[in-house]
C-alpha cells in the first residue's frame, strides 16, 4: 500500500470518528435540553410542555443513558397524576407519549419494551372511560 492511499484512509477514518462523536454529543446535549425543558414545565405545572419535553429528550434515544429512564418515569408520574385526578384524556396521552417516543426510537430492536407493555396496559383500561371534550 502506498503512502498517498495509507493517508486517505487515515484521514478517512478520522474523520468518520469527528463526525461520529459530533453526532453523539449532539443527540447528548438535546436530550438533556429537552428534559430539562420538560424538568421547568413539570415544576410549574405546564402539562402540555412538560410531554413534550419529556417525548422529546426519549426521541433522542441513547442506549442506557439514565435521562432515558427518568424521562419514561416523569411521563409514567404525569399518566398516573392525571388518572388519579379523573383526567383520562391527559393520563392517555403521557401514556401514549411514552409508548410512542419508545416505538419511535425503533432500530435493531425497540427500546423501553416494558414501558410498552405497562403502557399497553394502561391505555386498554383507559380507553373505555375516555369522554371526547
Amino acid at each position: 500500500m502506498n503512502d498517498q492511499l495509507k493517508s486517505i484512509i487515515a484521514n478517512g477514518a478520522v474523520i468518520v470518528i469527528v463526525s461520529l462523536l459530533l453526532f453523539f454529543a449532539g443527540t447528548w446535549w438535546r436530550m438533556n435540553s429537552q428534559f430539562e425543558i420538560g424538568e421547568s414545565a413539570f415544576r410549574t405545572g405546564n402539562f402540555t410542555v412538560a410531554v413534550a419535553g419529556y417525548e422529546s429528550a426519549l426521541h433522542m434515544y441513547i442506549p442506557f443513558h439514565p435521562t432515558i429512564n427518568k424521562a419514561a418515569e416523569k411521563l409514567w408520574q404525569i399518566g398516573e397524576a392525571n388518572e388519579r385526578l379523573g383526567d383520562v384524556n391527559r393520563a392517555l396521552i403521557a401514556y401514549r407519549a411514552l409508548r410512542s417516543s419508545f416505538y419511535a426510537d425503533h432500530w435493531l430492536v425497540t427500546p423501553g419494551m416494558p414501558w410498552i407493555e405497562k403502557c399497553d396496559k394502561k391505555i386498554a383500561t383507559l380507553i373505555p372511560l375516555q369522554r371526547e371534550r
